[in-house]
């Protein structure tokens, strides 16, 4: 069991470290471009989301304590912590993925759609992780979250993805999204447009902060 302990956490100590250096690869393609162009609507509102969501999550774990925010509700039931650890671990490999096709594509003398036109998959996907979940979907291995984190820790790993999002659809304002795709993280054979990967995203992160939140509410949670 001692032997087990130490590989899971040399895996674990390896993913934050290509973690952190896909992030920084990201901040630094993004560096000054930040006010240097002006986003067209359907992208202004994919940042309104991500704003949205990082207010949130601060809202959610705001003044909360490290027991508080591993608690769990009952047996196999996620922790605040999961659920926000979740959606910094996928968020980060979404913006790696997302990243690398907007570079690949910097060149493209495309005219900018009016708006993320996705197709019918696509929207399939999104209505699936819109909240109130229909059903229980299994997290891909890559972004099962940890059993347990500081409420610092997870707070702050989340708000780095999102940045790192932000930097990918600032990356591709003068790009038409919904023709560039990129390799999904999680499911190789599917290949969606970066616009409908930003999307997935974006009510991704809505059916983990609301479930984060019916935690928060659970009958039983602890005041400290």
């Amino acid at each position: 069991m001692g032997r087990e302990k130490e590989l899971k956490q040399l895996r674990m100590g390896t993913q934050a470290k290509h973690t952190a250096q896909v992030l920084a690869k990201i901040f630094v393609m993004d560096s000054g471009q930040a006010n240097s162009r002006t986003l067209p609507p359907h992208l202004a509102s994919i940042q309104d989301d991500l704003e949205q969501s990082d207010q949130t999550a601060r809202r959610i774990v705001g003044g909360l304590s490290d027991a508080q925010v591993n608690w769990q509700p009952h047996q196999g039931a996620w922790s605040i912590a999961q659920c926000l650890d979740h959606l910094g671990r996928g968020n980060t490999l979404y913006a790696a993925a997302l990243h690398e096709a907007v570079s690949k594509n910097r060149t493209r003398k495309d005219p900018r759609a009016a708006a993320i036109q996705p197709g019918w998959f696509g929207r399939y996907v999104i209505r699936s992780f819109e909240p109130p979940p229909r059903r229980k979907l299994r997290a891909p291995k890559k972004i099962v979250p940890a059993s347990r984190m500081g409420s610092r820790e997870v707070l702050d790993a989340f708000l780095r993805a999102q940045e790192a999002l932000r930097a990918v659809v600032r990356e591709g304002a003068e790009l038409d999204l919904n023709r560039i795709r990129f390799h999904n993280p999680f499911i190789g054979f599917l290949r969606f447009s970066v616009g409908t990967g930003l999307l997935v995203i974006t009510a991704h992160n809505r059916r983990h902060l609301w479930q984060a939140e019916r935690v928060l509410e659970s009958p039983g949670f602890p005041k400290s």
